[in-house]
């Protein structure tokens, strides 16, 4: 297949992905195919200027020269280290799924489940980069596909997590039912057997204007349903292309903000969980952070089993 013609399909995939991605192997092949193209595609891998383990890939004539966003090197996987290590992540999956909570020593490399995922979720990113419009809704997409894509890895091990939106009831206080409202959330786990959520999770590729609605959205559902509900949430990175004067200049810019995510955390209310894939330098040095924000296959391996036991 021509290269033009393979980044159309892989274009019209993610277009198409309510029909295209419906388990988590779709995800796969779609990485090991953007991954080949990307192969034969690539014309330089450009280093950021202020922080060297982030990169950006230009691609060639067959894309526009389009740059991509930035990506962190250490999380990354070119296409044979990512076909020959998705063997391994399926077994860590299938562990997880057969054993639960007991399989965490089983699992060698807990790492790797961050870089194929990570790895997952830049490709769609990369593809979206390629369109030569910036089509508007390509920034839902992405968001949405992570979203699904964190659905597709809970249903794997074996989680009951969907998005959607749920009945809550509002009681008076003796217990009696006064009115019902309806909940939407991007992730929400049952416990087998269980009407209420015993997991609410938000996820969203980056907590960049989105991280006091994660926090409020504990304390008011908590607050409306007297109850102390667990609330997580799932970034992929908070990391962007910094702008600058200069259009030849690569850099990168936090877009995490430290001083909100402490001010909530303390006088607000905790999150019970939050994972990253990508985890600022920030976050293991600052004595709060360190104590809230964990890497994200620590989600898989140790606390969800916390949440729906």
């Amino acid at each position: 297949m021509a290269s033009s013609s393979k980044l159309s399909n892989l274009q019209k995939l993610l277009f198409e992905h309510k029909q295209t991605f419906l388990n988590l192997n779709d995800f796969l092949d779609f990485v090991s195919d953007f991954l080949e193209f990307l192969s034969d595609n690539k014309q330089a891998v450009i280093v950021s200027q202020n922080e060297n383990n982030y990169n950006f890939f230009q691609f060639n004539k067959s894309a526009n020269f389009a740059v991509t966003r930035p990506f962190n090197h250490d999380l990354i996987l070119d296409f044979d280290d990512f076909n020959k290590k998705r063997i391994q992540f399926e077994n860590d999956i299938n562990i997880l799924k057969n054993k639960r909570n007991l399989a965490k020593n089983e699992i060698d490399n807990p790492l790797l489940i961050d870089k194929i995922l990570y790895t997952v979720q830049q490709s769609i990113g990369f593809t979206l980069d390629t369109l030569p419009n910036k089509s508007n809704n390509s920034k839902k997409i992405n968001g949405d596909l992570f979203e699904l894509l964190m659905l597709q890895v809970m249903n794997s091990i074996g989680i009951d997590a969907i998005h959607g939106t749920f009945p809550m009831k509002i009681k008076d206080q003796n217990g009696k039912t006064i009115t019902k409202m309806n909940w939407q959330h991007d992730m929400v786990v049952h416990h087998k057997g269980q009407i209420e959520p015993s997991m609410i999770g938000s996820v969203k590729t980056t907590s960049k204007d989105r991280i006091s609605k994660v926090f409020m959205d504990k304390f008011l559902y908590n607050r409306l349903t007297d109850t102390s509900t667990a609330q997580i949430a799932i970034f992929l990175h908070d990391v962007q292309r910094a702008r600058t004067k200069k259009e030849n200049i690569y850099k990168i810019s936090q877009t995490f903000l430290t001083g909100h995510f402490k001010a909530y955390t303390l006088k607000l209310n905790p999150l019970d969980g939050v994972y990253y894939m990508d985890m600022r330098p920030i976050f293991k040095t600052d004595p709060i952070l360190k104590e809230q924000i964990k890497q994200f296959h620590l989600l898989l391996t140790e606390d969800i089993w916390q949440y729906v036991n």
